[in-house]
């Protein structure tokens, strides 16, 4: 029987140790990786959490997108705060009544007198009351469709028996569409955003008037052309205001992903849609980049100056809303910074009403600003996934946070553009956009005219037929903005 010499138990023995390294080493790799992997995947667990649960409270998402459980907890919240009302008007509520058209408004009186006095029941003369009581009913009389026909008459010449016919006069309009009901095709389609077809029945069955798609998209063209010196002159309106609300959105065309922006102040509104929502595409909408513009965060608006912008605490609120619903550290820096936006919205809310002075409102957000700058920073400093990076985007931003202290007439929030981009929202979800180049320009300017008309007061319908019978007549094109209707 033999046996093995030391030497060899030896080197077998460190062969098997050095197997289990390797093996334990294996194992360790093994066990690092599945770390990573697990920390990947909460990580992601985390975020899609985040994801599922937001809504309209804590993101970007407008109300609509909300699921109908976070409609019914938000509409049993709000329930919940009125169980003390009563059903219906509230002590000491005025009410609306329906005011009563003036006398020059009116097409027809009926006078009716009592016949006999109520006390001896004696007849009585009709003596007019100089403040009789007055009811009124108004009614829309039936729409017929004024059509108007030019015959060029051919003649035959009594001398040479010559056959000669009227020329085309140039009072010959080139659309068989007059003024008023191409502008009433236009305000249709495209500011209360009926599908064409839908269009086409209404004309039918409203006004009388018979018109095929093709003909109706050509008088949409027609319009669009119209009022465009009117949008030009809106645009040039907004570029020389000195706020400016701005936002985007996404649009269609014929299926490929387009943008839309908007552009509003006090007295304009303007919308574009281009091809993308990058830098080298805005800049060129914004002119001579003059005044304060109001926005989100978005980094394609980072051609504007810091200094002369105002960054949108109400995007700001939505954000610190989902840092307060997280699990972890994240939640007490979320509910600080929600604290201190709480009591800002509460002064600037005191000062619009008048219950501050401006003096008094800049002064007490000094001690504002400088707590909520420092919980930001602080924030910053706990590196935090998901929170210190936005919050540092935030302080990047800290030059456009508190324009609306420094100077009067801005806003803390984008809610104006916000609302006036709405409209264009919903067009977009039941059309699901253009399809056209000329379909845009439509929609652009009929939005743009819609909306500044309504800021200037003035009857859009009336501004549209100005318009097209401007451009009919070869006559003055009309300005949104020097009258009133």
């Amino acid at each position: 029987m033999s046996h093995a010499s030391p030497n060899d138990r030896n080197a077998q023995l460190e062969a098997e140790l050095i197997a289990k390294d390797q093996q334990i080493a294996a194992l360790q790799a093994e066990s690092l990786a599945k770390d990573a992997r697990i920390a990947t995947l909460e990580r992601q667990v985390a975020e899609l959490s985040e994801r599922l649960g937001q809504n309209s409270r804590n993101s970007h998402r407008p109300p609509s997108s909300d699921t109908p459980e976070e409609r019914r907890k938000r509409r049993n919240k709000e329930k919940k705060a009125k169980q003390q009302r009563k059903r219906g008007a509230q002590s000491g509520h005025q009410g609306t009544h329906r005011e009563l058209l003036p006398e020059s408004k009116v097409n027809k009186f009926v006078d009716l007198f009592p016949k006999e006095c109520e006390n001896c029941w004696k007849p009585l003369p009709q003596v007019p009351d100089p403040a009789p009581k007055r009811h009124q009913q108004t009614e829309v009389p039936p729409i017929e469709p004024y059509t108007t026909e030019w015959r060029r008459h051919e003649v035959t010449c009594p001398r040479c028996q010559y056959r000669t016919r009227a020329p085309y006069a140039a009072e010959i309009p080139a659309s068989p569409f007059g003024p008023r009901l191409m502008a009433i095709v236009a305000l249709l389609t495209g500011v209360y955003h009926l599908g064409r077809r839908r269009a086409v029945d209404l004309l039918a069955d409203v006004v009388g008037v018979r018109i095929s798609l093709g003909a109706l998209s050509a008088v949409e063209a027609r319009v669009s052309e119209a009022v465009q010196p009117a949008v030009d002159e809106a645009w040039k309106k907004v570029g020389d205001a000195e706020v400016k609300h701005t936002d985007g959105t996404t649009w269609y065309q014929a299926g490929a992903t387009m943008a839309l922006w908007t552009l509003a102040t006090a007295v304009a509104t303007v919308f574009k849609i281009v091809v993308d929502s990058t830098k080298p595409t805005l800049q060129p909408l914004y002119g001579a980049l003059q005044g304060i513009l109001v926005s989100d965060r978005a980094t394609a608006l980072n051609f504007w100056a810091m200094e002369r912008r105002q960054i949108c605490f109400a995007h700001l609120l939505r954000k610190f809303i989902s840092f307060a619903e997280r699990d972890g550290p994240s939640a007490k820096f979320g509910r600080q910074l929600l604290d201190y936006t709480g009591l800002m919205f509460e002064y600037w809310h005191d000062y619009k009403s008048g219950k501050l002075s401006r003096e008094m409102f800049v002064a007490w957000m000094a001690p504002l600003r400088r707590h909520f700058e420092t919980v930001l920073a602080q924030a910053v400093s706990a590196d935090i996934a998901g929170l210190s990076g936005s919050c540092a985007d935030i302080l990047e931003h800290q030059a456009a946070l508190w324009t609306f202290v420094e100077r009067p007439g801005v806003e803390p929030t984008n809610n104006h553009a916000e609302r006036e981009i709405r409209a264009f929202v919903l067009w977009r979800r039941r059309s699901f956009g253009t399809q056209s180049a000329r379909g845009n320009r439509f929609a652009e300017n009929l939005m743009t005219i819609a909306h500044t008309a309504r800021k200037q007061k003035r009857n859009v319908l009336a501004f549209l037929t100005e318009c097209c019978q401007a451009v009919r007549d070869k006559g003055r094109l009309p300005s949104l903005f020097n009258a009133a209707a």
